[in-house]
């Protein structure tokens, strides 16, 4: 039975788009806020395990506590070979719990990219749904100034010039995505508060009916076909 454990990392971080399927779908979820002293229940009783992102940094968890018990669920997930899909700042929470080193990227992505699907990415159902007309390539919203090494024995699924690792799976069912899928018109303008802000809310607006749909599909292929 699936049941679905969503963990927030700020306020305005949120599932977005997951969460609308989720509920599409009538699969069972909960949401918890580890900074606001929120505990989830039983981890056996989940399924899987979704992490959303948030401004701190994994390095910082000496002035951010509660990420060191969201390191232990990350790392009970993995043991028990639970699906999880870290999202941001939840993919680089999966990669420093997989061994990864995780620091400060050369310069901030914010707004609307292209990521390059690599092979793997290509043979994977889920990353591949997100390939945009047989390019090889993904639009991705990014708000990130950190970045990972690719843990060990992990498949990079894409990756960009600036950013060699922006996705990545490790076993068949653990998914690190650097980039939000989950993101809606609404969610883009709220993220912004400045001029750049209305073009990346304008493009949202242009793509988000094909973002949407591959989206979807992205998470058929993580919540329907993993355990």
């Amino acid at each position: 039975m699936t049941r679905v454990l969503i963990i927030k990392n700020i306020e305005t971080e949120g599932p977005g788009t997951i969460e609308d399927f989720l509920k599409d779908r009538d699969l069972a979820y909960q949401i918890i806020e580890l900074h606001r002293g929120q505990r989830p229940d039983d981890l056996e009783s989940y399924s899987h395990l979704v992490v959303m992102g948030g401004p701190m940094g994994v390095y910082e968890m000496d002035k951010y506590p509660y990420l060191r018990d969201e390191t232990q669920v990350i790392e009970e997930f993995i043991k028990k070979d639970k699906a999880v899909l870290g999202i941001c700042l939840g993919a680089q929470m999966v990669a420093h719990v997989l061994g990864a080193r995780v620091y400060k990227g050369p310069v901030e992505e914010i707004g609307w990219f292209m990521v390059q699907i690599t092979e793997d990415g290509l043979k994977d159902r889920a990353m591949a749904s997100l390939e945009v007309d047989n390019t090889r390539q993904a639009e991705v919203f990014q708000w990130h100034g950190d970045t990972f090494d690719l843990p060990e024995g992990a498949l990079r699924l894409a990756t960009s010039e600036t950013y060699p690792n922006q996705a990545f799976r490790y076993g068949d069912c653990v998914y690190a995505l650097q980039f939000h899928i989950e993101v809606t018109p609404s969610i883009v303008r709220e993220w912004f508060e400045d001029e750049k802000g209305g073009e990346a809310f304008q493009r949202a607006v242009e793509i988000f009916d094909d973002y949407l749909k591959r989206a979807y599909e992205f998470y058929k292929g993580f919540f329907l076909t993993n355990p």
